[in-house]
């Protein structure tokens, strides 16, 4: 099993860690980012991730940065708890890589994917109600609204009327059992993506809280962020992308305009923003890149700085 970063020449060029920079990594994963910015400069990292197994496999990294590398197991949208108590009030950096991480996709045991029998769980940790839970029990409406809102599945309702008919013969408890359920429901996609692939997105990203995971930890991180500190966020699909673009154009004074038609244009301008975008827009990882690791063909790239204050 190996893991691979994920744009790693890019983020660690717009996070440009420096020495004795606090920086969080709240995706830590397989720890490709955290051994890159710990290499790349003498700064700390603050390393959070919700995987139990994650954390227990940043033991070997941490003892290779004594006293520079911080564990935390938990959920980077709560990030401020976690670091308030370890006297944490303010980051320099935070790189967030948003979605499953490699290990949790290849690991059957986990769920997660549609390639491999395995349970029907898809949780990054360990609390919480399985996709089992949702497949087997959520109305027809209910679950087709499910597939499509979050997975962008065009045939939910054919995809959930073929799952509630299924389970009325046997409970689904396998990841094989439910994706040959939802292939037989959908067209071939010309594509040659797995007709499987946006309904287990939907149920990840449900089981998970996944956009809201990332609406609380923008929120935070940019809370967090000290002047002249930097965020980068690297997304995987839309619905990702979309809260993180909108949040950073928010916070950079960049939002759209209200119509002079609404009453919302007539309330005074807010005040000047403190954060300048560093990606106008997105990165995209290269072609050589897609090629050598083709998880990362979706991946896009946004980054946020907030600016230094007057006079310094």
């Amino acid at each position: 099993m190996s893991h691979i970063p994920v744009m790693l020449a890019e983020v660690l060029a717009t996070l440009s860690p420096r020495p004795g920079e606090a920086i969080l990594d709240g995706t830590f994963g397989g720890g490709g980012y955290s051994a890159a910015i710990l290499q790349a400069a003498p700064c700390t990292v603050w390393a959070m991730d919700r995987d139990p197994e994650a954390i227990a496999r940043g033991a070997a990294l941490a003892a290779r940065f004594p006293g520079r590398l911080h564990l935390i197991e938990g959920r980077f949208g709560d990030m401020l708890a976690h670091l308030a108590a370890r006297g944490v009030t303010a980051l320099d950096g935070v790189v967030l890589d948003l979605g499953v991480s490699s290990f949790q996709l290849d690991q059957p045991e986990r769920g997660f994917s549609f390639r491999a029998e395995g349970p029907l769980d898809m949780r990054m940790g360990r609390e919480g109600p399985t996709a089992a839970d949702l497949v087997n029990t959520l109305p027809e409406r209910e679950l087709a609204d499910l597939l499509w809102e979050l997975g962008e599945e065009r045939h939910a309702r054919r995809v959930a009327q073929a799952i509630v008919r299924a389970r009325a013969e046997a409970p689904f408890t396998t990841t094989l059992r439910l994706a040959e359920v939802i292939r037989r429901a959908v067209p071939r996609d010309p594509s040659g993506i797995d007709g499987a692939t946006r309904s287990f997105q939907a149920l990840r990203i449900r089981v998970n809280d996944e956009l809201g995971e990332i609406e609380r930890a923008l929120s935070a991180a940019l809370g967090l962020l000290a002047p002249g500190g930097r965020i980068v966020v690297v997304s995987f699909h839309s619905l990702e992308d979309r809260l993180v673009k909108r949040a950073f154009q928010k916070a950079a004074g960049r939002a759209p305009a209200a119509s002079r038609h609404d009453p919302a244009a007539l309330l005074a301008r807010p005040a000047p923003a403190g954060f300048e975008l560093l990606t106008p827009r997105p990165l995209l990882p290269s072609a050589e890149e897609v090629a050598a690791n083709p998880r990362a063909r979706s991946a896009r790239l946004r980054a946020l700085r907030r600016k230094a204050e007057e006079g310094r």
